[in-house]
């Protein structure tokens, strides 16, 4: 038990924001997700890594990182996201990823990270993440969303 609660957090997905990798619209059938926290105390979170973190309501929210500290994001409509002014290569591994411009990307200027974590919804039309809310300080990040370990199906690690 000990290890449970000093290394690992259980939670529930409960919105779309965040389908394919993770889905769900209730607690009745949504993703149940295994988040680890010890690699968080050994080194930084890292782009394209989907984070657990507390939003200002207290509820835990999953959402990729995007943004490291210190960088800026711009994204013009039909343009590939940018940091600090150079194109961002979206991985192989996550071709399902599309960002819309709302919120602080809206009209196509960059958006400075400043000392937090710039975090965006895979399902860009359902999220209130960073365009919305600004950038997640690392103090509210509990840890790298890890496993899912339930329904059944849908066993296996997070993209």
């Amino acid at each position: 038990m000990l290890l449970y609660f000093v290394a690992f957090d259980l939670s529930v997905v409960f919105s779309e924001s965040m389908s394919p990798a993770l889905q769900g619209t209730s607690f009745a059938n949504g993703d149940c997700v295994l988040t680890e926290k010890i690699s968080y105390r050994l080194r930084a979170p890292q782009r394209w890594e989907v984070v657990t973190f507390i939003d200002d309501t207290g509820l835990r929210v999953m959402k990729r990182v995007v943004g490291l500290p210190g960088e800026q994001i711009r994204l013009r409509r039909g343009q590939p996201l940018e940091i600090d002014g150079r194109p961002l290569d979206i991985p192989e591994r996550l071709p399902y990823l599309h960002y819309i411009p709302y919120g602080n990307l809206a009209d196509g200027k960059p958006v400075a990270c400043g000392t937090g974590y710039y975090l965006l919804g895979d399902d860009s039309r359902d999220s209130n993440d960073s365009r919305f809310e600004g950038s997640v300080p690392r103090a509210k990040i509990l840890g790298r969303a890890w496993l899912i370990v339930g329904p059944r199906p849908r066993y296996g690690f997070v993209n």
